[in-house]
């Protein structure tokens, strides 16, 4: 289902008031990527009339954000210039949202459309300072992507993964000890890209992010019975393993545009925009894990299941099927277990209560 922009089309100043109105307006299309996963996302909570596909708002501009990515992870070592590009090739980029959604906060927080030159690739050496303000968000886009690509390649790794983006997971393709060091590199080249925006406090808030991920992961892997079959848990874990990245990025792309941190600045409504996005695009997600098949998610079905993950569908299907918090604590490592609990999601308001949930954050 295509969202509406009109409020990024317009580019009016992101108010706190109209932070859920722009979140509304974007979350569907941007949760679901593809058109594929459009029509498997499309549901009462992710409707909306047809209207301009965000993606294609800012696709000259994220075609040069890609480009230049693209040469920022090149190293003349063949067996990293293999790892680290693997997911940065044509046709392998994924959705790229975001710097989507950064390029687009960046026009709703501006006054004045990109002018045509910030379509052309930015070719300057990674460390050097951008030529402007646009051009630093750009560089603040290139670098959420950056970060998220290597805590993917590691999470693919701590996962034992199989599949990513359609294509056979890194660490089977290069082993685990290469692919942990790809995304180390993909980490180091958005340092140094970070670094030449020149402003501490977007370094710091860039730097949380980080620390986030990492704090999310182990969050993950440590859980005990009770922690995995508690909702606040699962709410803090996905915070700092998707929602931060997205409210912190939207944050520092407002401070980037001169935007003020203060009680009614832009900087603070780009954050909230962002958190509430982040929780309902993975909330979306978790349905997505559930109801889509392989082919449109690019990675197994049911996939959080199998890795022993207990999503929102999962977690309110236990309020019908209180047997499934046995399964959940022991993370679906019994025989039949995967099957079992696929089942009891079915037979509940479980998909139906996360799509609720992800909906209060757009409305929030």
């Amino acid at each position: 289902a295509a969202m509406a922009f009109a409020l990024l089309a317009a580019r009016r100043a992101l108010h706190p008031a109209s932070a859920a109105h722009l979140c509304r307006r974007t979350l569907p299309a941007l949760a679901a990527g593809e058109p594929e996963q459009r029509q498997a996302a499309s549901s009462p909570t992710t409707s909306a009339p047809a209207s301009p596909d965000p993606f294609s708002l800012v696709k000259s501009e994220l075609d040069a954000v890609s480009d230049r990515m693209r040469r920022a992870v090149a190293t003349s070592v063949p067996a990293l210039a293999t790892a680290a590009e693997y997911f940065f090739k044509y046709g392998a980029e994924g959705k790229r949202t975001r710097p989507t959604v950064l390029l687009l906060v960046a026009s709703a927080l501006s006054d004045a459309a990109p002018a045509a030159e910030h379509a052309v690739p930015d070719h300057s050496p990674s460390g050097a300072a951008p030529a402007d303000r646009r051009r630093r968000q750009q560089r603040l886009a290139e670098v959420a992507e950056l970060i998220h690509v290597a805590s993917l390649l590691h999470d693919d790794v701590l996962d034992s993964a199989t599949t990513r983006r359609g294509l056979r997971a890194l660490n089977l393709q290069v082993g685990d000890k290469l692919a942990i060091l790809a995304g180390d590199f993909l980490l180091a080249r958005a340092s140094v890209t970070l670094a030449s925006l020149r402003d501490t406090r977007v370094v710091e808030l860039v730097s949380v992010v980080l620390e986030h991920l990492v704090t999310g992961e182990v969050m993950q892997m440590t859980a005990g019975p009770e922690q995995l079959q508690c909702m606040d848990h699962y709410r803090h874990k996905t915070y700092y393993k998707t929602a931060s990245l997205f409210a912190n990025s939207c944050k520092a792309v407002a401070v980037l545009g001169g935007h003020g941190e203060g009680e009614g600045g832009g900087a603070e409504a780009a954050y909230e925009y962002g958190r509430n996005l982040g929780l309902a695009f993975q909330y979306v997600d978790d349905v997505l894990d559930l109801t889509a098949s392989a082919s449109v998610l690019g990675k197994p079905a049911n996939n959080d299941i199998k890795e022993g993950t207990a999503t929102a569908p999962v977690l309110f299907a236990c309020d019908e099927h209180p047997g499934l918090k046995e399964l959940v604590g022991r993370r679906f490592k019994g025989a039949g277990d995967v099957d079992a609990a696929a089942d009891m999601v079915r037979r509940s308001r479980g998909v139906e209560r996360a799509r609720e949930m992800a909906a209060a954050h757009v409305e929030a």
